[in-house]
């Protein structure tokens, strides 16, 4: 029985070197385990169990370490420069209907909780798919 433990081994480390991502070290890992258990007894639901709990062991264990190394890099936009940035709006906005806001040359949609007159100037708070959040410029 450890010959097909060997080749399930063989067959999930091809499958781990095919992609970019971890998705079957674990259960090679398990694999192995369950190799050597098939060397020591030949009842299959041990081996089963074994190459289940090593897995599922060796992906609790790993997982977690993985989610340490692996970076993520947000690439900033050129679009994130707006936020925080005085705005002027153009189209009256409510809370019902977003309006227009004319930030560092550009157009943009916004949309707030308060109505907003034009004219008025904004705070850009947010990016929200395509349009702009705003809330209105604190009077001094």
């Amino acid at each position: 029985m450890s010959i097909y433990w060997f080749i399930l081994f063989l067959f999930l480390i091809f499958v781990e070197l095919s992609t970019v991502n971890l998705v079957s070290i674990w259960f090679a890992i398990g694999a192995i385990a369950a190799m050597i258990t098939a060397m020591i007894t030949e009842e299959i639901w041990i081996q089963t169990a074994v190459f289940a709990v090593v897995s599922l062991v060796s992906l609790l264990i790993t997982k977690p370490l993985m989610k340490k190394f692996k970076k993520v890099t947000v690439i900033p936009t050129n679009s994130d420069r707006v936020i925080g940035k005085k705005a002027e709006v153009i189209q009256e906005i409510t809370p019902d209907s977003y309006g227009e806001v004319k930030v560092l040359g550009t157009v943009w949609t916004a949309a707030s909780d308060e109505t907003i007159h034009k004219g008025e100037k904004v705070i850009v708070q947010k990016i929200d798919g395509v349009k702009l959040i705003v809330f209105k410029e604190e009077e001094k």
